[in-house]
């Protein structure tokens, strides 16, 4: 992770409107988003948000606060770094010429990537990891021409038994 930049992440209510209300907290209050990743829990009452952002200690502390105080959010906890599994997917379309293929599909592999869709002039590689795995595929992918390309942003769980919210 980069140097001031921290993870949230937010238990809240699965419905409607939950995800404009905590982004629209963060644009009232001139907090950026850098990435965020939503997704339904194993409880389908429950959705869990993974926030990316940067800042101080004061600014961090001040989203906690405010996101805390919304509604439909039901736990918020500011992930420590060193004790927490983080993740991207990410999936790029790469130019793929004749000469070229076999370099891509030995790179995918040395990424631990998987190749997803092969067509005569493209090669589309899905890789989990990282974020700084995830920038070294892409800087070398670079010089063949990436075409296109998504992430899904952080996703993060606590190491060992530590929980969210203990069950």
């Amino acid at each position: 992770m980069k140097n001031g930049q921290f993870i949230i992440s937010i238990l809240v209510s699965n419905h409607f409107g939950v995800l404009t209300r905590v982004s629209g907290l963060f644009a009232r209050r001139g907090f950026n988003i850098d990435s965020l990743s939503v997704g339904e829990t194993d409880n389908p009452e429950f959705s869990r948000m993974t926030i990316t952002a940067n800042g101080d200690d004061y600014v961090k502390d001040q989203i906690v606060k405010q996101v805390a105080k919304l509604h439909d959010v039901k736990f918020i906890e500011i992930m420590d770094a060193h004790n927490t599994v983080i993740r991207e997917l990410m999936i790029v379309k790469i130019k793929a010429e004749q000469g070229n293929r076999g370099e891509l599909i030995e790179a995918a592999n040395v990424f631990r990537g998987k190749v997803v869709d092969f067509t005569p002039c493209t090669i589309s590689v899905e890789i989990t990891g990282e974020q700084s795995k995830l920038n070294a595929f892409i800087q070398f992918a670079e010089p063949y021409g990436i075409l296109e390309m998504c992430r899904t942003g952080a996703t993060a769980l606590s190491r060992g038994s530590s929980c969210l919210i203990k069950k």
